[in-house]
Order: C-alpha cells, then sequence, then structure tokens
C-alpha cells in the first residue's frame, strides 16, 4: 500500500442463475486516505439509489443478516457501510437489541469485564468482527470511566505492550484494535508506536475512534505500513433514537461520496436508543448502501492483507 494512499478498492460481483455462475470485478477510485477526516456531506438525486432487483444468497448461521448479491451497475452505485459497536462486554443496555440488528456489524469489547468472552464469542458465531475496544487515558474525564487494563501515557514501553497484549488475549477473535477514550493516548508518538508494533506483530490493525482531532494514529499506522483506519461519525452523541436516525442519512451521504463510511455508536445507558435509531436507519439505507464489517472494508479499500510478523 502506497503511503497516505489506498489502493484501488475492488468489488466483487456475482450473478447466479440455475445452473450458471458469472463473475466480474469493478475497480473504482477511492480517496487519499482510508482514514481521511470528516467531508462535507454530499447530496445525491433520487436516481442514485439502486433499483435493481437484488438476488438473495442461500441463508447462513450468520444471527439471521442477509448477504446479498448486487448486479453489477447496483453495485457500483452503492457505498459501504460499517457501523461498529463499543462498550460490550459488561452486559449493558441495548446488547441484545444490537444483536438482533438484521445488517452485520462490528462488536467492539471491552476487556476484563464480566461478559468480555461471552460477547466476542457470540459475536464471532454470528459471523461478526471483533474489535478489542482498548481503555486509553484521555485528556479529560473521570479515570473509572476507564474501566480495567487502561493503557497510560506515564507508562514505561514495557507497561504498555503488556496492556495491550493482555487485552487482546482476554477478547477471543479480535481482529483489530479501536480506542475507549484515549485523546491523550492517540496523540501520543511513544504510547501509539507501541500498541500500532503490537498490532503489526499480530496481524491486526488499529481503527482511531477520533476522539482527539490530533490523532497521530492514522500517520502513524501509514508509517509502519498499517491502514489508517478512523471513525467518520458518532451515530450516538446526542442519546435519542431519532438523533441516531438522523445520523444514519448523514453516513448514507458520507458512504456515496466517498464510496464508504466508518461510523461509531454505543451499549449503555442509552443503548437500547440508540439500537432503534440505527434500525430505522437501516430501512432508510438498505436499498442505498451496503453493510459490511470494518475486516471487510479495510481489506477491500486498501488491499489489507494480515499477517504476523516477528517483534
Amino acid at each position: 500500500m502506497k503511503k497516505g494512499k489506498c489502493m484501488v478498492a475492488r468489488t466483487k460481483v456475482y450473478l447466479y442463475s440455475a445452473a450458471v455462475f458469472i463473475s466480474a470485478t469493478l475497480c473504482a477510485a477511492v480517496p487519499p486516505a482510508f482514514g481521511a477526516g470528516l467531508s462535507q456531506a454530499a447530496h445525491h438525486s433520487a436516481g442514485q439509489k439502486a433499483t435493481a432487483a437484488q438476488l438473495a444468497e442461500p441463508a447462513a448461521p450468520n444471527g439471521g443478516r442477509s448477504s446479498r448479491v448486487l448486479p453489477a451497475e447496483d453495485s457500483a452505485r452503492r457505498g459501504r457501510v460499517a457501523i461498529i459497536i463499543d462498550d460490550f462486554g459488561n452486559g449493558m443496555r441495548g446488547t441484545e437489541e444490537m444483536f438482533a440488528l438484521p445488517v452485520k456489524f462490528t462488536v467492539a469489547v471491552m476487556p476484563f469485564l464480566p461478559t468480555s468472552q461471552k460477547d466476542a464469542a457470540r459475536a464471532h458465531e454470528q459471523g461478526l468482527d471483533v474489535l478489542v475496544h482498548l481503555p486509553m487515558e484521555p485528556r479529560q474525564g473521570k479515570p473509572e470511566w476507564l474501566g480495567p487494563g487502561a493503557v497510560l501515557t506515564r507508562m514505561s514501553d514495557a507497561e504498555v505492550r503488556k496492556s495491550v497484549e493482555a487485552a487482546l488475549d482476554n477478547v477471543p477473535f479480535a481482529i483489530g484494535i479501536n480506542n475507549h477514550m484515549g485523546s491523550r493516548v492517540t496523540g501520543d508518538e511513544r504510547v501509539m508506536g507501541i500498541i500500532l508494533a503490537v498490532c503489526k506483530e499480530r496481524g491486526l490493525f488499529f481503527v482511531d475512534s477520533h476522539t482527539n482531532y490530533r490523532s497521530v494514529a492514522g500517520k502513524m499506522a501509514q508509517e509502519m505500513g498499517l491502514p489508517p483506519v478512523e471513525n467518520h461519525i458518532f451515530l450516538d452523541d446526542v442519546h435519542t433514537s431519532g438523533h441516531v436516525a438522523k445520523q444514519m442519512r448523514l453516513v448514507r451521504e458520507k458512504a456515496l461520496n466517498q464510496k464508504y463510511c466508518v461510523t461509531i455508536g454505543h451499549v449503555g445507558i442509552q443503548g437500547k436508543e440508540t439500537a432503534a435509531g440505527i434500525r430505522s436507519g437501516i430501512a432508510e439505507l438498505k436499498d442505498s448502501v451496503e453493510f459490511v464489517g470494518i475486516s471487510e472494508l479495510v481489506k477491500d479499500q486498501c488491499q489489507w492483507n494480515p499477517g504476523v510478523t516477528l517483534p
């Protein structure tokens, strides 16, 4: 992958008939950096909505989530959306409602909590991506909000590495890390260098939740040969289902404008409201975007081929 740029995205399109399997591959240009910051929302006409017939794949044991193969002309117009839901691991409000969503999303699990391993295993069984939602020191906020196993800037190099590796070992099936809080850590090159080094050694990637607009995570990831991935839109910065549904419309515009969008919501005190807003948004977006796991998006947008490396 070239520095500062993601490789050309590849979309595989399959059409099934009774006895014939036809495949075609289309390539579409992507923006310079997969982790590029917020852009102005583009307005799209109704003509950009998918209208062609969609063919259903055979049912799979994925929690009832559909995975549809689209005609080439339809797929070319559709953006891709990776929804990440943070704060699993503590039996928080909205957990069941999130697991009942009808589309793919990514489960970000905090380590060392009562349901951390259970939630990660459940997500994996449903065919969902799992991230370690790693607690990281913020510039502001109460220490108790971090939870166990937090990475702090006052830690030594060895202590940071030990904390990151322990968190990864505690959450099964994780394919990457994203930050819980962490505005101070994501601005610290020393600490982020260690976190990203562990990711590279284990064949993982780091998703910058974007709690710090001066984050060095994306720049350092590129320098280390990792995909620079970041959140574009928080769904529940206001904790109402109506606001979440409104944010989902912004997600649609972002995805259609730049071909993809990464967005984050949460389980927790308002978890049911967030889930309701997402479900409402899915109903509106289903004909114009494709919902994917974060690993699928990273592999396609950045030609990311994970591999374990020696420290």
